[in-house]
């Protein structure tokens, strides 16, 4: 489990907001720090027993642009490169005595705190897995994505596909493998994309496998992937993995995705195999929410990840009386 049995390490979370909201189509993600935080994600997390510090939101502001060419295709290239760099490098940081929460913000920024989180696991002889779980595989390049919006490349830039080669500058690029990227959830995929994912053998538990063979089954056979190999695992959580019936805070649904059970059984399974350990929470956009709707829904999933259990959650105040 996340918790102190194992060491102090598992006891500390670091709580990171990074407000991007470039690498989408819609603007409104640089809310989603503040809107997870006003939810009560530090309250719950502290309420499991972390010792949590919340680092604030990153700023980029003294970081200065490169010189390099920007490539065709790649929106708000600059902008997203710097944000890149500070992920990373904070993230490295973050690694070394706690548990790192990445607050979202659009998709990009797992371009950064995937990269330092790996860089700090390569260090210390680990492999490091990461879940996606998403709507979207988000395995584009600049060569191959529709739309140049680069929240839909960040998947493909972590296992070292070429075309954003120096987006990081001067800071260490640390590409997992294709076999340690683990697609979960996803429904929509380019053309283009696909085929690149078939070609590197991605794996992917698209909806049609979770219908056919349910998600424990699924996300078990990763747990047992990353014991086999000694790894620990990284969870990326889009938010647009949740089916919009559930979460219609995000600005770029697909509808069939996981329902709430499905989802907390996800979470309270990554938390049993106590691999865990770092998350990123991308791509809640509030301008788009229902009254804290999903913002509420994604806090209780991170709650579910670090071992609070369903059944201990109170009826909520407005819940609708039984007639008689």
């Amino acid at each position: 489990m996340i918790d102190a049995s194992n060491s102090n390490l598992a006891k500390k979370i670091a709580v990171l907001g990074a407000p991007i909201d470039i690498g989408a189509s819609q603007r409104g993600t640089l809310m989603g720090p503040a809107a997870l935080r006003t939810a009560g994600l530090l309250t719950l997390l502290d309420g499991l027993g972390f010792e949590v510090r919340d680092h604030g939101d990153l700023s980029i502001g003294d970081v200065a642009d490169l010189a390099d060419a920007p490539p065709d295709n790649a929106k708000h290239y600059r902008e997203i490169q710097r944000w890149t760099r500070a992920l990373s490098a904070r993230a490295y940081e973050l690694a070394q005595s706690a548990i790192p929460i990445f607050l979202g913000g659009d998709h990009t920024l797992s371009m950064g705190s995937v990269n330092g989180i790996a860089r700090h696991w390569h260090a210390a002889g680990r492999e490091l897995f990461v879940v996606w779980l998403d709507a979207h595989a988000d395995y584009n390049t600049p060569a191959t994505t529709l739309s140049g919006n680069m929240h839909g490349m960040s998947a493909a830039f972590l296992c070292g596909e070429p075309g954003l080669d120096c987006l990081l500058g001067g800071e260490p690029r640390s590409a997992i493998e294709p076999d340690q990227l683990e697609l979960f959830g996803v429904r929509s995929i380019d053309k283009l994309e696909k085929d690149l994912l078939r070609s590197r053998r991605i794996s992917v538990a698209d909806m049609r496998q979770i219908d056919e063979f349910g998600v424990g089954v699924l996300i078990r056979r990763v747990i047992d992937k990353v014991k086999a190999r000694n790894g620990v695992l990284h969870v990326s959580f889009d938010i647009d993995f949740l089916d919009p019936s559930v979460a219609p805070g995000v600005g770029t649904t697909v509808p069939g995705g996981a329902t709430y059970r499905e989802a907390h059984l996800v979470m309270e399974m990554l938390h049993d195999s106590g691999l865990v350990r770092s998350v990123d929470v991308v791509e809640l956009n509030p301008f788009l929410d229902e009254r804290g709707r999903t913002a509420r829904t994604a806090v209780e999933l991170i709650g579910s990840l670090f071992g609070q259990q369903i059944t201990d959650r109170p009826t909520p105040t407005n819940a609708i009386e039984p007639d008689g």
